[in-house]
């Protein structure tokens, strides 16, 4: 007996050809037909189309983790409070999951969890049910207990990826090229992070940006 197909279209959106073809295979042993796959935030769908997707499976750290898939959910739940999404990420810092899921975002897993793991949880997704995996769920939830420990709860979804990119040691050019906007709207975020964080140089931000944002520290971001 042949496995059933699910006729879900799915919308794959990562910068990684590698991690598209893992998330393809994985959808398909479920039984997902209509897989398609975008490499940019940018070039992906019309919300309004008869062809828009059923379920989105996104990455926050597109394109050297500027944090841009957290500005896309919140830009499509605008207009789009259906449409399910499940993140697909290696940022586990509880501050970061916890903004996806205020933002709009159905599920969240990471792209380190085992292959049956992130099936569970796009076929939950799938159904418009909420996913979020016991450990992160455990450290969002003792996040919240704490209050605002953490300095990052506190930041907007554009001054977090304002700070991802500061990890970086991106100068402000670079940021405002990745984020689309003026030089000088960076230079004022950077000025309202170093208010809000206590700090009054470039080197002190990056380095607690650094600290509260650790996959930001590495090569590999998405």
């Amino acid at each position: 007996m042949g496995r059933v197909v699910i006729m879900t279209r799915v919308l794959v959106i990562d910068d990684h050809p590698i991690v598209l073809q893992g998330c393809q295979q994985l959808l398909e042993d479920v039984g997902v037909k209509h897989v398609h796959q975008a490499q940019r935030l940018t070039t992906t769908f019309q919300p309004t189309s008869p062809q828009k997707p059923d379920v989105i499976i996104v990455d926050l750290a597109m394109h050297s983790g500027s944090l841009g898939g957290l500005s896309f959910i919140r830009r499509l739940r605008l207009h789009d409070q259906e449409t399910p999404i499940l993140v697909f990420t290696m940022h586990s810092d509880p501050v970061i999951v916890a903004r996806a899921l205020e933002v709009g975002a159905t599920g969240y897993v990471l792209k380190d969890t085992p292959p049956e793991e992130v099936q569970t949880a796009f076929q939950h997704v799938r159904e418009n049910r909420p996913y979020l995996s016991h450990d992160l769920a455990s450290e969002v939830a003792f996040m919240e207990a704490r209050g605002t420990t953490n300095p990052l709860r506190r930041m907007t979804v554009r001054e977090l990826q304002t700070l991802a990119l500061v990890a970086e040691g991106k100068p402000y050019g670079i940021i405002a090229d990745h984020l689309n906007v003026s030089y000088k709207t960076v230079a004022n975020t950077c000025t309202q992070l170093k208010a809000k964080l206590g700090v009054r140089t470039l080197p002190e931000l990056m380095r607690i940006a650094i600290q509260h944002l650790p996959a930001a520290n590495g090569k590999t971001l998405s």
